[in-house]
């Protein structure tokens, strides 16, 4: 993990692979931003023309990298677009800032260490910079040779070693406790990228309820992990009939964080398929490849309980893995086939690939049973919702529509995008099977509200609940961008994190 540290060196004093400062696009052209006076004073006033020379405009995610002016213990200065200008008293929204420092954070790879003088006016921009380098800065190097003699400079394949946050103000608390939030919140965005990383050969849902109960040790928490036999007994139908083509069994992992000023409990239910390969309803070819990403979902729950831990929010806090990995073989479920679900609830399997819906079902009953006071699933459940959305965007559907708008306005606050998505009841009835209570599909079109509904026919009456659709943002496939990598993004960790807190904060009633 890239160590953060708060400073208030002059950005000439301290040593370092670079300066990192913060340029915006102007009326008349690029302009740097607050933070980089000293810089400016350097170069004799003129750093923004310097940097429009050499092509530089300030746009966001631009990189420019320029020789340190004389005098200065660091080599190089590196600018970093930040977008447009914010009109005259105006800050540059978080964001902005969180994208920038990731975007420099990115571009220093192999670095030792970088000081970053971008705009930071009060706690709230030095956390919004800390959380963007520590997250821009990751790299998943778990499966690379290690070169030989250890870590060598400008390896790009390992990440920037030491963020330096020059402005910091080391004894102020709230600098303080920004800087702590960051990197807590930034570790377990990382786990969950890791998970998610991880090829399925290695992380299948023994080995994932054991890196669970890892962490539960190191963290105070409690594990309770229900394997093959424990689910049989009771009843699991819904995962045991996803993961029975597998050599690899299912499980149901109880993760809790519990605070003795807690007033309120969440309940977190995550989506923990390990490998998808769709089943008996085999997934096409290209489909395949990045399917490991299916259990996002329970990685984002599982390092959101961590965090919450780290950070002493006080609420109580639950996570349900609903582990399994779908496989085809002769002992695999067939469509037309139907489960008996854990609720009691019989459903009827039209096809093998819409299998999150069946595991979450049952971990959503289960998590009924404690009455928390809400309940959010958090899954990569349909296409339909990328086809909607894109690449970017989480849907959140609910059955409280003030729930789902609080967790609109949560995810945006925390830097995820998010859109909130509607559950028609005309598109119910699709779900109606001759043979069941339900069956796991219903219209194509829509699909992805189709799948929300299914799901809350298996809450427990008069529970608050939300379900996040993170098909899209879960797994990013193309060039990294501000301080979201290629593979495992770690989406929706921050809005769970960010969820808790404002809970304990009685934001949400």
């Amino acid at each position: 993990m890239t160590a953060l540290t708060l400073s208030t060196s002059s950005p000439a004093a301290l040593r370092a692979d670079a300066i990192v400062v913060g340029v915006a696009k102007g009326a008349k052209g690029p302009v740097a931003a607050a933070g980089a006076e000293a810089v400016v004073k350097a170069f004799d006033g003129k750093l923004a023309a310097v940097l429009e020379t050499l092509g530089a405009t300030g746009g966001e995610g631009e990189v420019t990298k320029l020789p340190a002016p004389s005098g200065f213990k660091s080599p190089v200065v590196l600018a970093v677009g930040l977008g447009e200008a914010p009109a005259e008293g105006d800050r540059f929204d978080g964001e902005v800032l969180r994208r920038a420092a990731g975007t420099a954070a990115r571009a220093l790879a192999g670095a030792r260490k970088g000081g970053f003088a971008l705009p930071v006016g009060d706690a709230d921009d030095a956390a919004a910079v800390a959380e963007g380098a520590l997250l821009g800065a990751y790299t998943f190097t778990a499966y690379r040779s290690a070169p030989a003699g250890g870590r060598k400079k400008d390896d790009k394949s390992t990440p920037l070693a030491e963020v330096t946050l020059l402005g910091g103000k080391p004894r102020d608390k709230a600098f303080k406790a920004a800087a702590e939030r960051a990197t807590a919140l930034a570790a377990e965005v990382n786990r969950a990228r890791d998970l998610v990383n991880m090829p399925p050969n290695d992380l299948h849902p023994k080995s994932f309820a054991a890196s669970v109960q890892e962490a539960a040790k190191e963290h105070g928490l409690k594990v309770e992990v229900l394997d093959e036999k424990a689910l049989a007994k009771g009843g699991y139908g819904g995962i045991l009939g996803v993961g029975k083509g597998s050599e690899n069994p299912p499980r149901l992992v109880r993760v809790s964080y519990t605070h003795a000023k807690a007033k309120k409990t969440l309940a977190l239910v995550g989506k923990g398929i390990t490998y998808d390969s769709g089943g008996i309803s085999l997934k096409p070819a290209g489909h395949n490849e990045t399917m490991k990403c299916d259990m996002s979902g329970a990685a984002a729950v599982f390092a959101a309980v961590v965090a919450a831990a780290r950070l002493g929010v006080a609420v109580n806090v639950t996570g349900w893995l609903a582990l399994a990995e779908n496989m085809p073989s002769g002992t695999a479920t067939r469509p037309g086939d139907v489960l008996r679900m854990y609720s009691g609830k019989t459903v009827e399997v039209l096809n093998t690939d819409a299998e999150g819906r069946l595991v979450l079902a049952d971990a959503l009953a289960r998590a009924s049973e404690e009455k928390p006071d809400a309940i959010v699933d958090v899954a990569t459940l349909t296409g339909a919702m990328v086809l909607a959305l894109g690449n970017r965007t989480f849907g959140i559907m609910s059955n409280d529509d003030a729930f789902r708008a609080s967790l609109h306005e949560i995810s945006q606050e925390a830097g995820e995008q998010s859109w909130p998505m509607p559950l028609p009841a005309e598109l119910r009835k699709g779900m109606d099977s001759p043979v069941a209570d339900i069956a796991n599909m219903g219209e194509r079109m829509g699909g992805g509200l189709v799948a929300g509904l299914f799901l809350k026919e298996f809450l427990g009456e008069g529970i608050t609940w939300a379900h996040l659709d993170i098909a899209g943002p879960a797994f990013h496939e193309g060039a990294p961008y501000g301080y979201t990598p290629k593979g495992g993004t770690g989406s929706a960790v921050r809005t769970l994190v960010r969820l808790a807190e404002r809970t304990a904060a009685g934001d949400l009633g």
